[in-house]
């Protein structure tokens, strides 16, 4: 028997493929078709995300990136509990909001070419130099998952357990960007 509230699992678990367009949930989590990639499906949903990130950073206002952050937080982590338990695992390597989401935060931390002080904040370094860099540090992090990375992994359970690992990779890809910035001159 099952205790109140217990989630279940199907018992015979589904191919992503099956599933992706049979619920906008699906849709999302599966990041729009890029976690169907055969290869690196993490790395496809980081490549969408950097995609996505360029065309609406510019069509869209900068300030609504907050909003658009919070919202894809909150509505990704009930659309990656829901395809979970749909694909009879909580935490499908198909499933790439979690990358999607963490990545635009950390693209939306970087030093924009907008910014008023961009040349001293990014130490002359070119946006897409810089986002590069915050891409391989990203999947570095979220690949290796070094502690504490690996306890969020381990401990953090349901929809807010598959984004969470990911957000404290992109806090450490912040960090070391930042640390990256801040020692550039020393390093050039």
């Amino acid at each position: 028997m099952n205790a109140p509230g217990e989630t279940l699992l199907p018992v015979v678990p589904v191919e992503p493929s099956e599933i992706f367009l049979r619920h906008p949930a699906h849709l999302m989590a599966l990041g729009f078709g890029a976690g169907l990639s055969p290869i690196a499906p993490g790395t496809a949903g980081t490549l969408w995300a950097w995609a996505s990130f360029v065309v609406l950073d510019w069509v869209m206002p900068s300030s609504m990136w907050f909003w658009i952050l919070a919202v894809g937080l909150v509505v990704g982590i009930w659309a990656c509990e829901k395809t979970g338990r749909a694909l009879g695992q909580s935490d499908h390597g198909a499933m790439v909001w979690d990358e999607v989401m963490a990545f635009w935060l950390v693209l939306v931390c970087l030093p924009h070419p907008a910014d008023p002080d961009y040349f001293g904040t990014s130490q002359g370094l070119s946006v897409w130099l810089l986002q590069a860099v915050a891409f391989g540090l990203f999947r570095f992090f979220d690949i290796m998952k070094p502690p504490p990375i690996k306890w969020v992994d381990q401990h953090c359970k349901g929809g807010w357990g598959v984004m969470a690992d990911d957000l404290v990779a992109a806090a450490f890809t912040l960090l070391a960007v930042a640390l990256l910035l801040r020692l550039w001159p020393w390093l050039a």
